[in-house]
């Protein structure tokens, strides 16, 4: 089968929507925000679908299935290999990542788990200790940035994603920003978020503010959305614990990985 490019929505929108839970990211991407960046792949009308997302440096390439889909993904993706960057980042299953090895040159970053929040209520009854997290705007970016740089460096916030209108954060009681909660992706017309961009700074953390921000957070997202899910690294053992005491359980794990090529 020869490598199909898609460029219609409503069709793209139709293969995602059947597992919405794994497909979060993808689904948010077809907001005119993010849409421009994106290029779709597939080999075929009922397969998987690749996403090539070209902000950043180096592109992401982004393709998750259900272990029954494996024999077609690696399909998919040894068609993709001659149309591919020279470099990227990868959130593949192992298949995946096994089939592009022959062709790039693979630096691990680790395993990553996607959870789906499947019981709200848990999220509802959280308490919030001392925490009341308020929704940030453009007028807090300064204080954000900061934030991010002393505890996130790593991070992947993109300053749009603040004009979302779904970010909340805590405050200690200096009035200093202590912790975070945002979305990656935000689609009200696909009813779908992916949360994002939690962090605490150093000497707030074990007192409760991420976890505040991120209940707050999936109370005001449940508003707007019917699928939240989250990425978060599989050996992170007290992060992965906190989100299932919030209502998320897992849907899967995928490897995150940098190629270049040979």
């Amino acid at each position: 089968m020869s490598l199909l490019s898609l460029h219609d929505k409503a069709v793209l929108a139709a293969r995602f929507e059947r597992d919405p839970a794994l497909h979060q990211l993808e689904l948010g991407d077809l907001d005119d925000l993010l849409w421009p960046h994106t290029t779709w792949y597939t080999l075929g009308d009922d397969g998987p679908v690749a996403l090539l997302y070209g902000v950043g440096d180096p592109p992401t390439l982004l393709g998750l299935g259900r272990p029954e889909e494996a024999a077609d993904w690696r399909a998919l993706t040894h068609a993709l290999l001659p149309v591919l960057p020279r470099r990227i980042l990868a959130h593949l299953s192992a298949d995946s990542l096994q089939v592009l090895s022959t062709a790039y040159a693979v630096k691990r970053h680790g395993t990553l788990r996607r959870m789906a929040l499947t019981d709200p209520a848990r999220a509802d009854r959280h308490p919030l200790g001392p925490w009341r997290p308020q929704p940030l705007g453009r007028a807090e970016l300064p204080e954000l940035t900061e934030l991010f740089a002393a505890s996130y460096p790593g991070n992947w916030f993109d300053d749009r994603m603040i004009d979302t209108g779904q970010y909340v954060g805590a405050r200690d009681d200096d009035g200093s920003l202590v912790a975070v909660a945002g979305v990656h992706v935000y689609s009200p017309a696909h009813r779908v978020a992916a949360i994002g961009n939690v962090t605490t700074r150093p000497a707030a953390r074990g007192r409760g503010a991420a976890a505040a921000c991120v209940a707050v957070l999936c109370r005001q997202l449940a508003r707007t959305v019917d699928h939240i899910g989250l990425n978060v690294r599989a050996d992170n053992t007290i992060a992965v614990r906190l989100y299932e005491r919030l209502g998320f359980t897992s849907v899967l794990e995928f490897e995150e990985a940098t190629l270049t090529a040979h």
